[in-house]
């Protein structure tokens, strides 16, 4: 294989020298002007991934939630899931690499793989929104066609779509057809056929959809004449104004706990808003005393496992369903969950999730910030598929719940969170259960939270176990911690290190908001004075 393509063309995306760049859950994400040969080179990454892989690999340009001068890039995996680990590090060996060893770091991959170059390679390309979008875009391109990649480029389109177009290509359709028609005629089709509630009102059709300014916004418009009037859509921060996830979008909702600007809510009216890319969820309503309530990632899986349970139980299907959490989900929804089915545990970020969603027959998990989806195991899939084909079955409540199992496989996107399918199958499920927005608010209430920040010379210095919930080291930290916890009714709280910069992280929640604050600034203290804290001992917030 000659590679002076690629040394020529790369001096055309030439890398800032010394610059050092991160993949991190979210791919690569930093300011635009700092990523042109980042994206050169994933297209080169992306090459080798699916010549070893035999498959179509996905790239997606993009940085979700972030302001609209910081953009990114992230590889999809042939499922549609997040690239595997190890490739993690060849992106970061490659990013990394000054321009006078790229050729080398290049080499050195496809040696330790394995790699046959003659192999043919199909990329998928898909960007959002962002001025920067389309020409970082175009640099992925470059890198792919510099190593003999055949690119398909999908231009504007949310994260999901493009995770669901390679699952859809890899699977050769059996997931569904690899276009944008074929990705709004499934979920469409399977939302409908959810709604066993034939005397909805046009109030419980009735949606506000904050799409933050980002192309979630605009793959919504699109995908409104498949619905068929069935769920009728006031579109807000929809791109004609206004700046990406600037005062809008899930992730200023959650933070802020308040509505997005431009949104006008009435009383109860059901809410939901996107994040910048659609992979991110929440909803949120107001009271007739005028109070903001949000229904997070914890509120929508707790909504969505109740339902699959109850649906199993009607079919009579024996299949596992679990709730898989982090630390950071509330301890009022791990305690409402545990009373009605399994709860699993994790450690923070949605690779583990996904993990370890796989581990059951039908997994569920969100995080707080609202990502998530449902897997369903093939196993699972098989069954619920024989039973809802079942033409002999007499027990309608019996049929109607296969049928309804069925109908959920369908209008998730299980490839990766989605906020449009996730949105489709919150409303199918509060359709059917006849629940309004305020009733779904009322299974549980949340309890009061507080996450601090804690800065240390060296995160290093604490390591964790059971899912980041205790600490191992520094000696008597976690013992500190639980003795601290029991002087607050309901209350727990744990500290992890974060996972690039030197910092502690601190979460604690208590009956009040006033025992909250307290617990978590006692535990910063604790971590300060016991984690070689910097700087100013931590004080309390108010």
């Amino acid at each position: 294989m000659k590679f002076e393509k690629v040394f020529r063309n790369s001096a055309l995306h030439p890398k800032p020298v010394g610059l050092v760049l991160q993949y991190g859950t979210a791919g690569f994400r930093t300011n635009a002007k700092e990523l042109d040969h980042i994206m050169f080179r994933m297209g080169l990454l992306a090459v080798l991934r699916s010549k070893k892989t035999k498959a179509t690999i996905g790239v997606m340009v993009t940085a979700s939630h972030n302001p609209e001068e910081d953009n990114g890039v992230k590889l999809v995996d042939p499922m549609g899931e997040m690239v595997t680990p190890s490739w993690e590090e060849y992106s970061m060996q490659l990013a990394n690499a000054e321009q006078d060893v790229l050729l080398t770091a290049l080499k050195d991959v496809i040696e330790k793989e394995a790699i046959s170059m003659d192999q043919d390679a199909n990329i998928f390309i898909g960007k959002d929104t962002r001025p920067s979008s389309e020409k970082l875009s175009q640099a992925v391109s470059d890198g792919v066609m510099s190593l003999g990649g055949h690119v398909h480029d999908y231009g504007v389109v949310t994260t999901p779509q493009l995770h669901f177009m390679v699952r859809c290509q890899n699977t050769q359709g059996c997931y569904g057809s690899p276009t944008m028609e074929g990705y709004y005629r499934k979920l469409s089709q399977a939302f409908m056929l959810s709604l066993q509630a034939p005397n909805r009102t046009d109030d419980q059709k009735h949606l506000l959809v904050d799409g933050a300014n980002g192309v979630g916004a605009l793959r919504l418009r699109d995908m409104e004449r498949f619905l068929q009037n069935q769920l009728q859509i006031s579109l807000f921060n929809d791109c004609r104004e206004g700046k990406l996830n600037f005062q809008c979008g899930a992730d200023y909702v959650k933070v802020q706990q308040k509505p997005p600007q431009g949104v006008e809510m009435s009383v109860g009216e059901r809410c939901c808003s996107f994040d910048g890319d659609a992979d991110r969820i929440v909803y949120y309503y107001k009271d007739s005393d005028g109070c903001f309530h949000l229904q997070d990632g914890d509120k929508i899986a707790t909504l969505i496992g109740t339902f699959l349970k109850d649906m199993l139980t009607q079919a009579g299907l024996d299949l596992q369903v679990a709730v898989v959490q982090t630390a950071y989900a509330n301890g009022s929804s791990t305690r409402y969950l545990e009373d009605v089915l399994k709860v699993s545990w994790c450690t923070t970020g949605v690779k583990h999730l996904h993990h370890a969603a796989q581990e059951f027959d039908i997994g569920v998990y969100f995080e707080a910030n609202g990502h998530g989806t449902v897997l369903f195991s093939n196993a699972a899939v098989h069954k619920i598929e024989k039973l809802a084909q079942d033409s002999s079955i007499k027990n309608e409540k019996k049929r109607t719940a296969a049928q309804l199992l069925h109908s959920t496989i369908n209008v998730i996107n299980q490839a990766v969170g989605d906020a449009i399918s996730d949105m489709l199958l919150v409303e199918g499920v509060l359709a059917v259960q006849g629940l309004s927005v305020q009733q779904w608010d009322a299974i549980y209430s949340d309890l009061p939270n507080r996450q601090r920040k804690i800065k240390v010379a060296d995160r290093r210095v604490i390591t964790t176990t059971d899912a980041e919930r205790r600490v191992v080291t520094p000696p008597g930290l976690q013992e500190a911690v639980d003795m601290l916890v029991k002087k607050y009714p309901q209350s727990r709280a744990f500290v992890r290190p974060s996972g690039t910069e030197d910092i502690i992280r601190v979460y604690a929640e208590a009956d009040t908001q006033e025992n909250t604050d307290a617990l978590a600034q006692e535990v910063c203290l604790a971590v300060y004075r016991l984690a070689g804290g910097v700087g100013e001992e931590p004080k309390p917030l108010h």
